[in-house]
């Protein structure tokens, strides 16, 4: 007996993609291998470790004005070590009119990730034209990303650190943006997407980074691979087919995108549109810079 075929809209685009970041004024990728890349954030540089840097450095003697040395375990732990002074406080960084600060954080980051440069842009060019967008921002972090989508509509920005809420509202005031129609939403993800799905909300356009492990504010423990396919599914019902977009970005796991978009696949095949996957990766500094990947996406749209 054949097996009935699933009535489907949504098209998997089974080839990889690759999302390319560049440099720009307050930010740039110098060099890399050897398990580390040579960054510069404004004024400053910074060696930080890079385990997909396999290939030797263009470079024998790097100019840090700090490096992240990583402990002895693979999960994390490290700490910096500074040749120059470096603002405790942080500095100022933008990039076009969103403003932020960088700070050498205890998990080896700098207060926002550069490589999401492109995912931004990817997201403006689902929404351009609109001014009424509603859209969400879960695992938000510092809210550079919703900054970004403000310009298009409202946001929800949720993220289960106080710190790192209050940091984006920070950055908001940084960018004069403080007026703009955001949500910032202390919360677990998880249970807020879920209690988003009870109340019928629906958005235009859905960003989600989570991570590999984490907890939430009230304990709350999260692994990617047994949270994401519930995450997921609430984070379809909602939108509709009305709605532009989902991408969807993981760090650090032993995990093929492909993995990802075939979940994703199974979740969104009712709606219209495509379902892309691949990496994110940032290019060099020069004519013949290399690429280095950083982490892989999945992504839903609808154009």
């Amino acid at each position: 007996m054949s097996r009935p075929t699933r009535w489907r809209v949504a098209r998997l685009i089974e080839q990889p993609v690759v999302m390319t970041g560049t440099g720009w004024p307050d930010y740039g990728l110098l060099d890399s291998g050897h398990g580390r890349k040579l960054e510069s954030y404004g004024s400053y540089r910074f060696i930080r470790p890079e385990p997909q840097a396999m290939w030797a450095p263009r470079t024998a003697e790097w100019d840090a004005h700090g490096e992240f040395v990583p402990g002895s375990d693979e999960d994390g732990g490290g700490r910096w070590h500074f040749d120059k002074p470096v603002p405790r406080d942080g500095w100022p960084l933008a990039r076009g009119d969103v403003k932020f600060t960088a700070s050498c954080t205890p998990f080896r980051h700098l207060g926002f990730f550069p490589d999401m440069a492109p995912v931004w842009d990817w997201m403006g060019q689902r929404l351009a034209g609109r001014d009424d967008a509603q859209t969400m921002n879960l695992f938000g972090y510092t809210g550079v990303g919703t900054l970004a989508l403000s310009d298009y509509g409202p946001v929800t920005h949720v993220d289960a650190s106080k710190k790192s809420v209050a940091q984006a509202r920070a950055n908001a005031a940084l960018s004069g943006m403080e007026d703009r129609p955001v949500r910032w939403i202390i919360d677990d993800a998880a249970k807020f997407t879920a209690r988003e799905v009870r109340r019928g909300k629906r958005y235009d356009g859905i960003i989600l980074d989570p991570p590999k492990f984490g907890r939430g504010p009230e304990g709350e423990v999260w692994r990617l691979e047994e949270g994401l396919p519930g995450l997921l599914a609430n984070c379809r019902h909602l939108l509709d087919a009305e709605s532009r977009f989902l991408f969807l970005t993981v760090y650090a796991v032993r995990m093929s995108s492909l993995a990802l978009a075939g979940l994703m696949d199974e979740i969104f095949a009712d709606l219209p549109g495509r379902i892309e996957h691949g990496d994110l990766a940032v290019r060099e500094m020069g004519d013949d810079g290399r690429l280095l990947p950083t982490a892989i996406f999945a992504r839903w749209s609808n154009d």
